[in-house]
């Protein structure tokens, strides 16, 4: 082989390996919370526990009260999942706004764009879909729901199962 064709082929390798490199790097940094802040908002409750459940039931729901425990208003700008199998609704007096989910599957995610006044709360209705999944979805699961303010710092919630079929 002579010196060019070795050359050449080792600019392919690294271009190859850095694009898998650069990829890597974006799917981590895509999967954490948006600004690794805590946020003003509150809930007595941010893990929940479904236990045993079986696809063949269906989809389970927990509603999280969450609170505005400030003096201010502050605007929930976005609501979003960690999975495509669990969907989040704002619930509101009377209302349910939803759904929202997880970014990149089925759509962009809408803005919540909900304002918490000062001393207010709201509804976070987390709703998990054992068959999302197909077959190979049992077994323990762990999803968390985040809820980003306008200040980008994040509340999390978590909700746990153990799928049967």
């Amino acid at each position: 082989m002579d010196t060019k064709t070795i050359f050449a082929g080792a600019i392919v390798l690294l271009v190859i390996g850095g694009l898998f490199f650069w990829g890597r790097v974006n799917q981590v940094a895509s999967s954490e919370t948006p600004s690794g802040r805590a946020s003003a908002l509150a809930a007595a409750e941010t893990f929940y526990d479904f236990g045993t459940i079986s696809m063949a039931r269906g989809t389970v729901d927990k509603v999280f009260e969450i609170t505005n425990p400030t003096d201010k208003d502050i605007t929930l700008a976005s609501l979003t999942t960690s999975c495509m199998c669990t969907t989040a609704f704002i619930v509101n007096g009377g209302t349910r706004r939803g759904p929202f989910g997880m970014p990149g599957h089925g759509g962009p995610v809408p803005r919540a764009n909900e304002v918490i006044p000062a001393g207010g709360k709201l509804g976070i209705s987390v709703v998990y879909d054992p068959n999302a999944h197909g077959p190979a979805g049992v077994g323990p699961v762990d999803r968390l729901v985040y809820l980003q303010d306008e200040t980008g710092a994040v509340l999390e919630l978590e909700i746990k199962a153990n799928v049967t079929p």
